[in-house]
């Protein structure tokens, strides 16, 4: 794929998974200086445009595996946004909340309680955008 499409692919994906609400929050918030708008072009590019949009995986697949990936290594924000993403693609709180349940076992309960925290908080957000 040339770079050019893989940029509007990206844009396109990353559409699709965080959806307008979280992009305009995530424009206001994240990228609303040239530093982190550098970032995003990168982002939108490469992980969107070259990983999310390969073939092999579906998107809930991949969706979950970038929360388990964010749990195990402790990156908050970043599982805040894929959990998100995770609940887009059809995972219910009731199965997420599983996985982290079950991550204890294997990276321990402190980690666990911290993204249970942010957890229940992007889980009410989710609902109360829904309502």
């Amino acid at each position: 794929m040339a770079e050019a499409d893989c940029y509007r692919e990206g844009e396109t994906m990353r559409r699709q998974l965080i959806g307008d609400v979280g992009i305009e929050n995530a424009a206001r918030c994240v990228y609303s200086g040239p530093v982190m708008q550098k970032f995003l072009e990168l982002v939108k590019e490469t992980v969107f445009g070259a990983l999310w949009t390969r073939p092999g995986l579906d998107l809930k697949t991949r969706a979950l595996l970038c929360v388990v990936s964010d749990t195990c290594t402790g990156r908050e924000p970043e599982l805040a946004l894929h959990l998100r993403m995770a609940l887009r693609q059809g995972w219910t709180e009731e199965e997420l909340t599983e996985v982290l349940l079950h991550l204890s076992g294997y990276i321990g309960v402190p980690i666990i309680r911290e993204s249970m925290m942010v957890a229940s908080k992007v889980f009410r957000e989710f609902r109360e955008e829904k309502a």
